[in-house]
């Protein structure tokens, strides 16, 4: 593989910077703030085809692969968290398994204002009794001729806030395990279907973030994406592409704290000098360096795994373990730089130490992600 970047995709990450600088990092303290879901963000990223990236152009993309994707998400991240996630969860949640699994006429329904970023998807399949094993839900489907009638209810789901349509899991039989989930397309103004009040949380407080509840929803056949039972597959999989997203998110949240910390270890003066000069904090800029470089390799590795390999559980989990922890550590090491100024609010620096720390715990916890990892090992060697 190339760890390289060639011409395209060097512009594709200077524009999308241009873009983040100018558009996302204005707003990025306010919304964070506010929580207030930034629309205009998304309708802006929509128009510049960041919404699906790797989406085929024929069905609303942008056409590139997952590495661009990995880019895009990084670049947004580091401005701006809750932009990223956003931006994450519609092109690797919501687009990638519809343009995997889906119909041509779903397709064309759905993911082509899903990909050009005219409507917004989220990822309804955490519940409260299921969170890090999924094949527990209990949102129910029950069949009824030519439709399906869903009881139950999501929390924690990203955009739910705002998104026009939800790809939501749940079982036809709860006896059947995994085997029993189904997946289903359901837009926003299903009769049946509300949401919760926004969630504020420690960070990426604009992420949209709430429950959803469906209350004898009654859904066409015709929406369900995939076969009977092949929900848990959908899934998993898409997971696996999730997760390369949230290492890039990672990435950017760590790479944007680090700029802050290299530009305040120049300016910030103790001693009779800049705090730079010191090897205490030399070592700490040499560290954070080393790491982030490091995870950015990981996830370039894993977004070209996605794109050239069959199977890149392994390559993403890994991706997205060492990325989420080494954004703790560099923006807790950012933090530390920056010493008192660092705990104030008028510092960039503790947003990104407030927003790295979801890295760890959504799209699968790192204690999740070892538990995948080691069973590739153990089964491959």
């Amino acid at each position: 593989m190339r760890i390289d970047l060639n011409e395209e995709q060097r512009l594709l990450r200077d524009s999308v910077r241009e873009f983040a600088e100018q558009e996302v990092r204005p707003n990025a303290k306010e919304i964070d703030e506010t929580g207030r879901f930034p629309e205009d963000f998304f309708r802006q990223a929509g128009e510049l085809g960041l919404a699906g990236v790797a989406v085929p152009e024929e069905y609303g993309g942008a056409g590139m692969n997952s590495l661009a994707y990995a880019l895009v998400v990084e670049e947004i991240s580091r401005v701006c968290g809750s932009s990223g996630v956003i931006l994450s969860v519609n092109n690797s949640l919501v687009c990638d398994p519809l343009s995997k699994f889906g119909t041509e006429e779903q397709k064309q329904e759905f993911l082509v204002p899903l990909a050009s970023g005219k409507k917004l998807g989220c990822f309804a399949l955490t519940e409260p009794d299921a969170g890090s094993d999924p094949s527990a839900i209990r949102t129910s489907a029950a069949r009824d001729g030519d439709h399906y009638i869903l009881n139950g209810n999501k929390v924690f789901i990203t955009n739910a806030t705002h998104a026009d349509l939800a790809l939501v899991f749940a079982t036809v039989d709860r006896q059947l395990g995994h085997k029993g989930i189904c997946a289903f397309i359901v837009p926003a103004d299903t009769p049946g279907y509300s949401r919760g009040g926004h969630e504020y949380k420690l960070g990426v407080n604009a992420s949209g973030t709430t429950e959803l509840a469906f209350a004898d929803m009654r859904i066409p056949v015709s929406s369900r994406l995939g076969d009977e039972g092949a929900g848990f597959k959908i899934a998993m999989q898409t997971l696996d592409a999730g997760r390369i997203g949230i290492a890039a998110q990672a990435v950017g949240i760590a790479q944007g704290a680090f700029e802050e910390a290299l530009t305040y270890s120049k300016e910030r003066q103790q001693f009779g000098k800049p705090i730079s000069d010191f090897q205490a904090i030399q070592f700490y800029l040499a560290d954070m360096s080393t790491e982030l470089d490091a995870a950015r390799l990981l996830t370039w590795k894993a977004a070209w795994a996605k794109d050239h390999q069959k199977r890149y559980s392994l390559e993403a989990c890994q991706a997205k373990l060492f990325s989420s922890e080494m954004a703790q550590r560099v923006t807790t090491r950012a933090l530390q730089i920056h010493g008192g100024y660092g705990y104030i609010r008028e510092y960039n620096v503790e947003r990104y130490f407030r927003d790295a720390r979801i890295t760890e715990i959504y799209e699968g916890t790192s204690e999740i992600q070892k538990m995948i990892i080691a069973n590739w090992i153990l089964d491959r060697f």
